[in-house]
């Protein structure tokens, strides 16, 4: 099984990112269990994902944005935003939306190219999972949390900015 960093611990990932499907029947193939499947399959399948044994969570890419999930958003489980390149920065937020504007306080999984010196932004922006880039060192991964002991804009743990905590 992958392995993940979750809330700053080595985890044993059980869900299985659904990149793409032609229909729901690859669910009916392996009934019971955890799937994270694209928005726009969610959108197409959602009778039968209703009807699905397993577990059912969602990831959006990029370009598509948390409000799509309208009042199904508390029912998920967990919520993976997808950074395509690591340059892509919208799936910030993403996060940060879930976290401060929708109060989601499920997991929110960062996927895809998922780098190193992401990592103390993203968990700033309320990430609490991350499935790190295939040739990425999980030791040193961890230790990314820790590379600055302040930050000087408000976050999602610390919603003051320096200057206001002085």
């Amino acid at each position: 099984m992958p392995t993940l960093i979750k809330n700053g611990s080595l985890e044993h990932d059980r869900w299985t990112v659904l990149k793409e499907a032609t229909g729901p029947e690859v669910l009916r193939a392996v009934p019971n269990k955890r799937f994270i499947v694209p928005l726009k399959f969610w959108k197409d399948y959602g009778q039968e994902l209703s009807d699905y044994q397993g577990e059912i969570a969602i990831w959006l890419d990029s370009h598509e944005n948390v409000s799509e999930l309208g009042d199904a958003l508390q029912t998920f489980p967990l919520i993976a935003l997808n950074f395509p390149v690591f340059s892509d920065g919208r799936s910030y937020t993403n996060a940060r939306e879930l976290r401060e504007n929708l109060h989601y306080s499920g997991e929110i999984r960062a996927i895809g190219d998922v780098l190193r010196d992401q990592l103390f932004y993203m968990s700033r922006c309320g990430f609490n999972a991350f499935a790190l880039r295939h040739d990425q060192d999980v030791e040193l991964c961890l230790q990314a949390f820790t590379d600055f002991s302040t930050g000087y804009q408000s976050s999602i743990a610390e919603p003051l900015p320096l200057f206001k905590r002085r």
